[in-house]
C-alpha cells in the first residue's frame, strides 16, 4: 500500500533502501535526537530495515516522482498509559526526515497524511507523539499537526543512545481531529 500526498509517496520499505537509508541515517544530527544512533554501514541500515522497518505501517517518506526514501513514519502501539483504559485504538505516530529536506514541511505533510490513515482507515480514536527535550524540529511538527501537551516523563532510559533523558508526549483525539479538518475546509 502507498499512501499519496501533494508532495509525497509514503510506501513499505525494501531491503532495496539500505544504501539511501544509509546516506541519511548516518548523519549525526538525525538518529540522536530522536533516540537512536547513527548508522554506521548499509549492513546496519539493511538490519534495520529487516527489523525495524518491517513493522505493520511503517512507510518510507520519498518524494513524488522519486522512489529514494527521504525519512520513516509509522504507527506503532502507544507507550502511554492512557492507552490502555478502554477508550479505544490509541497508536503512536514516529518520524524522521532526513536534515537536507528539513525546513520544507515534509515532516508535517507526512504526519498529517498518518492521522489521516489512522482516524479514517484505521478507525483510531486517539494519536499519540513523543519528543525528548531538546528536539525543538519534532514539537514544531507536532503544533503544527495539531497534537496537544499530555505529559512530561523524566529520567525515561533511551536504551539505544545509553543514556536517559526527559520524554514530552502530546495527544490529538480523532473528535479533534476532526474539528481542525473542519475548520481548515
Amino acid at each position: 500500500m502507498v499512501i499519496h500526498t501533494e508532495r509525497l509517496a509514503l510506501r513499505p520499505w525494501c531491503e532495496a533502501d539500505a544504501a539511501n537509508l544509509f546516506a541519511y541515517a548516518s548523519d549525526p544530527d538525525v538518529g540522536p535526537a530522536a533516540g537512536w544512533p547513527p548508522h554506521r554501514s548499509i549492513e546496519e541500515s539493511r538490519e534495520v530495515i529487516r527489523t525495524v522497518f518491517s513493522a505493520p505501517y511503517t512507510f518510507a517518506v520519498c518524494l513524488v516522482g522519486t522512489d529514494e526514501p527521504i525519512g520513516s513514519i509509522g504507527l506503532m502501539p502507544s507507550r502511554c498509559e492512557s492507552s490502555c483504559q478502554g477508550v479505544g485504538l490509541e497508536l503512536e505516530v514516529g518520524y524522521w526526515i532526513a536534515k537536507p529536506f528539513w525546513g520544507r514541511g515534509i515532516a508535517p505533510e507526512a504526519v498529517r497524511a498518518m492521522q489521516h490513515y489512522a482516524f479514517e482507515t484505521l478507525g483510531c480514536k486517539a494519536l499519540w507523539c513523543g519528543y525528548y527535550e531538546g528536539n525543538d524540529k519534532s514539537l514544531r511538527v507536532q503544533q503544527k499537526c495539531g497534537f496537544s501537551p499530555h505529559h512530561v516523563e523524566h529520567d525515561v532510559p533511551c536504551e539505544l543512545m545509553n543514556d536517559v533523558r526527559t520524554e514530552y508526549f502530546t495527544y490529538l483525539t480523532c473528535d479533534d481531529w476532526c474539528k481542525q479538518m473542519e475548520e481548515e475546509r
